[in-house]
């Protein structure tokens, strides 16, 4: 079935072909079916709101396509980007195990499809299935170590230039090594200023400056990087 977005409606997990190593993505089929009995889908537009944070629990979100960002906002009312979710994430999963406030907000940044499955239905689905309740542990375990390696970097990279670079660099395509590469730009510079925890007058200052040290080149929306190698020393430095 196909939208209005042009997207084809993935309304059963038996038959998805997206096996990805995710969460709920490669799930043995008994478990897979119960899945798929359990879950609702739903086609979402471009900035519709998941959850938002301190909202109480009422379910998980499983992303099937389209991207979303992860938010929280300081005491001051600032907004802070904390991740980038795409297909296959598992959103809100750490609150409804504990029962605790969605801790961001999750908003849509183009059209996607997610499927939900209630708090309810969640928890009885684990305590049926242990393996899958392993893998959720193994999940938020590996939260927990990427939540202590952004804090460490946070104590090392002290510059706006510094934090940007390394923001950039995880955007460089995974098939390319040192050379020329390209990526489409789909974030506004105050996004990428609420990535890295500063303003977008910043952002926009910084991808000046890069591009005057050849370092970077734009056109449109598409970003070459010209010289990787500085990028990564400019990090590491």
């Amino acid at each position: 079935m196909h939208t209005p977005y042009g997207m084809t409606i993935l309304d059963n997990c038996l038959n998805c072909p997206a096996h990805q190593n995710r969460l709920f993505c490669g799930l043995a089929m008994p478990a897979l079916q119960k899945l798929n009995e359990i879950k609702s889908t739903a086609i979402y537009p471009k900035a519709a709101l998941l959850f938002t944070e301190c909202q109480k629990p009422r379910g998980v979100f499983i992303l099937c396509s389209g991207k979303a960002k992860l938010s929280t906002s300081s005491s001051q009312g600032k907004t802070i980007i904390t991740k980038i979710s795409e297909t296959g994430d598992v959103l809100g999963l750490s609150a409804n195990i504990l029962g605790r406030p969605y801790e961001v907000t999750a908003e849509m940044i183009e059209p996607g499809q997610a499927n939900f499955i209630s708090r309810e239905a969640l928890l009885q689905f684990l305590n049926d299935n242990s393996d899958v309740a392993l893998r959720v542990g193994q999940i938020l375990s590996l939260n927990y170590f990427n939540a202590h390696e952004e804090i460490r970097t946070l104590g090392v990279v002290t510059s706006p230039a510094e934090k940007l670079a390394k923001l950039l660099l995880s955007w460089y395509p995974a098939r390319e090594t040192m050379g020329s590469a390209q990526v489409k730009l789909r974030f506004t510079h105050e996004e990428i200023g609420e990535m890295i925890g500063t303003t977008r007058e910043t952002v926009t200052r910084l991808f000046t400056e890069f591009a005057q040290k050849r370092l970077l080149q734009r056109t449109g929306a598409t970003l070459v990087f010209r010289d990787k190698p500085a990028l990564v020393a400019m990090v590491h430095s």
